[in-house]
């Protein structure tokens, strides 16, 4: 039984890295029977953002991952963290350090100026013999932590393998700044080891803290939990992922049209994947991922993919969801007699909920404009003639417009009684229902709007000879 968490900065929005994050930690509580937590890690209050705090909880809701138990606040448990800096200053494995910060930017100058790492070099840590500097009166100290001297800081990586770290790579480091407040190494290692954390699946720009961790879990004698390390997802050139890549918030997805299910999709396989398999339904993830195979290479994200695997879960779910959808983009097919063949008709062409709503309303928006290059390629002098022949034996069969078939079975005879060519006459009437020639078929625009608003249209069309004045 595997209990994971998620634990964002509030200082900013959630975007597909962290989603990506959350989804492996929830899908691998979920299948083993295990706890999905999430934690909001908001020690630095500089930097927190209440608005960002609520759009994380935002995006989890949007797309579905429901955690256990409570929302954990680390800023709400100060006084948790702080018995335990008191139990390292009682057992001595941590202690004050009272070196003030020209000190300390003085010894990292010197430091680089020798081509050394810059660290801390122990001026305050308590040693046997070892006689400390005298207190002075107008330094608030920090708590630093006593990290080992020697030998290495070992842990078993589920993606990345046998890892190890030289000690000498980590200093004493502040796990409570002279202000009281905890830092970010300490908090999170007492956090997931009282909250239980089994695994800890993350980024690996993480990596370098996770030393640091141990040493923590070790001076408490707290059980090191199992670490995976993801590797990050570039763009297609293989550099970091910016927003114009698609490294946006999580409700920007939303608000351009995509299924929640379909961004989940896309992200599972953006590090991890089950053969040559491309779309994943919830139950499948659940089956089928285990993090101990999570590709070791960074991934490139795929504008064109997300937007392949969005068009197929449009087309997958029910009418009754995408009416539910389009209501977040102000159009409401709820009451709308031809609502079934609406979404039957346009969910063939959309990528996005945003074009599924633009393909409605090419069909059900009066036209106010005829696209000029359309007009001038299709429509002909001798175009009004037979427009207005197909409008009487449209009138006169009225009553069976109700379905493409009636309609194709009416319109096939008149395209051979004429000599006309599909287009002559699809085109023209195409601008004349919906402005332009990318609509779908004629068959179905008409059965859907029926005789009285198809008459009206094409009418109008002929009336201003399909000029835009």
């Amino acid at each position: 039984m595997a209990i994971t968490r998620f634990a964002p900065s509030p200082t900013g929005y959630l975007h597909i890295g962290g989603l990506r994050t959350s989804l492996y930690n929830y899908l691998w509580a979920r299948k083993t029977n295990g706890e999905f937590r999430l934690r909001i890690e908001d020690t630095d209050t500089a930097r927190n953002n209440e608005e960002a705090m609520k759009a994380i909880i935002s995006a989890f809701e949007w797309v579905g991952l429901n955690y256990d138990g409570e929302v954990f606040y680390q800023s709400k448990r100060t006084d948790i963290y702080k018995v335990y800096i008191d139990k390292l200053l009682e057992n001595g494995n941590a202690y004050k350090c009272y070196m003030s910060r020209d000190e300390l930017d003085s010894l990292r100058a010197s430091q680089e100026a020798a081509k050394q790492n810059p660290r801390y070099d122990g001026t305050w840590r308590p040693e046997a013999g070892k006689i400390l500097p005298k207190i002075p009166a107008d330094v608030e100290p920090v708590i630093r932590i006593k990290a080992p001297t020697s030998g290495t800081i070992e842990f078993e990586d589920g993606v990345k393998g046998s890892m190890k770290f030289d000690a000498n790579q980590v200093d004493d480091f502040v796990i409570a700044r002279s202000n009281g407040m905890p830092t970010y190494n300490f908090v999170v290692a007492i956090d997931d080891a009282l909250m239980n954390m089994t695994d800890v699946i993350r980024g690996d720009d993480h990596l370098s803290n996770t030393p640091k961790q141990i040493v923590v879990y070790n001076a408490l004698g707290f059980k090191v939990p199992k670490f995976y390390h993801v590797p990050m997802i570039n763009n297609p050139s293989g550099k970091k992922l910016s927003k114009r890549d698609g490294a946006m918030d999580v409700m920007d997805y939303k608000n351009l049209g995509y299924l929640p299910e379909a961004l989940l999709n896309f992200l599972v396989r953006l590090g991890w994947s089950n053969g040559d398999q491309e779309i994943f339904s919830m139950d499948e993830m659940l089956e089928l991922f285990d993090p101990s195979n999570i590709n070791k290479s960074s991934s490139s994200y795929n504008g064109e993919k997300l937007l392949w695997l969005n068009s197929e879960y449009i087309k997958a779910v029910s009418n009754d969801r995408l009416i539910e959808e389009l209501k977040f983009f102000d159009l409401d097919l709820s009451h709308h007699p031809k609502k079934t063949e609406l979404l039957d008709l346009s969910k063939q062409r959309a990528q996005t909920v945003v074009e599924l709503k633009k393909s409605i309303t090419d069909i059900l928006d009066i036209p106010t404009y005829y696209e000029e290059n359309g007009v001038k390629k299709f429509v002909k002098e001798d175009t009004k003639d037979f427009l207005e022949k197909y409008l009487e034996l449209l009138e006169k069969n009225k009553e069976d417009l109700y379905n493409i078939e009636n309609v194709e079975a009416i319109t096939k005879p008149f395209i051979h009684e004429f000599g006309l060519k599909f287009p002559q006459l699809f085109q023209p009437i195409r601008i004349a229902l919906t402005g332009g020639t990318q609509a779908p078929s004629v068959y179905d625009i008409i059965a859907i709007l029926g005789f009285n608003e198809v008459s009206s249209r094409l009418k109008e069309a002929l009336k201003r000879n399909f000029q835009n004045t």
